[in-house]
């Protein structure tokens, strides 16, 4: 495998981190020696070492002079770490991640919605309003996508907040986002009611309706958790 003169170490912590998500490369197996990474992407060992630190600062990986270059268990990596997110979201997760993802937006987007809708920032209400009306746009077109205006109602909802610390939290949430709407919306299969979930908590919010505005994305999202774990069922018999 050979790659490009340009960001070496960049592509090879990306092609690793992949495998060790993917679970190519098991919890707790050690990864091929340097030397043997130096030849199968063709690069020097500079690059193969700045790959292992960037692996090991997201808790992929531990590298120590005798035990060489070892797969840390799921449980350390760095799930806020941008890559591993991507990684995780491309690797087919399992029913149980998405679970946990769903866990997590329970936790923190109702709440962000409650605090848009006593915030009442008018601009970026006006933000969330304009990604709800080019997802009813696609929605009326068969083969539209509304994923991407989908991800950008959620994720204005959150800068919305007013909350410096949920806002930061939009890189988990969009990829938490992007893994359930995935399972979920096809499960519904009518795009238009869709929509119209996503316009009662628009509007709740632009209402100032605080409460409303919680107990309509807790509904959303229980919504999901239901298909998610009839999904489960089917798999487990």
């Amino acid at each position: 495998m050979v790659v490009s003169k340009n960001n070496l170490s960049e592509q090879v912590t990306n092609d690793l981190g992949k495998a060790i998500i993917s679970n190519h490369y098991k919890s707790g197996a050690n990864l091929p020696t340097e030397a043997q990474l130096c030849e199968q992407y063709s690069v020097s060992r500079t690059a193969i070492r700045e790959a292992v630190k960037m692996l090991s600062a997201k808790g992929l990986i531990s590298s120590k002079p005798r035990q060489g270059i070892r797969v840390e268990p799921a449980e350390n990596w760095n799930l806020y770490d941008t890559n591993v997110l991507d990684w995780l979201l491309h690797s087919s997760p399992s029913l149980e991640v998405l679970e946990e993802f769903l866990q997590v937006r329970m936790a923190i987007e109702p709440h962000a919605a409650a605090l848009a809708a006593k915030n009442g920032d008018k601009a970026k209400i006006q933000k969330i309003k304009d990604a709800l009306d080019v997802m009813e746009k696609a929605a009326r077109i068969d083969d539209a996508s509304m994923f991407d205006s989908d991800l950008a109602f959620h994720s204005s909802i959150l800068q919305a907040s007013g909350n410096r610390f949920i806002a930061k939290l939009k890189e988990f949430i969009s990829t938490a986002l992007s893994v359930s709407i995935q399972h979920t919306t096809p499960a519904k299969g009518d795009r238009m009611s869709i929509v119209e979930e996503h316009s009662k908590v628009y509007h709740a919010i632009a209402n100032g309706e605080a409460e409303r505005a919680r107990n309509l994305t807790i509904y959303m999202i229980d919504e999901a958790m239901v298909f998610l774990n009839q999904e489960k069922t089917k798999a487990n018999r």
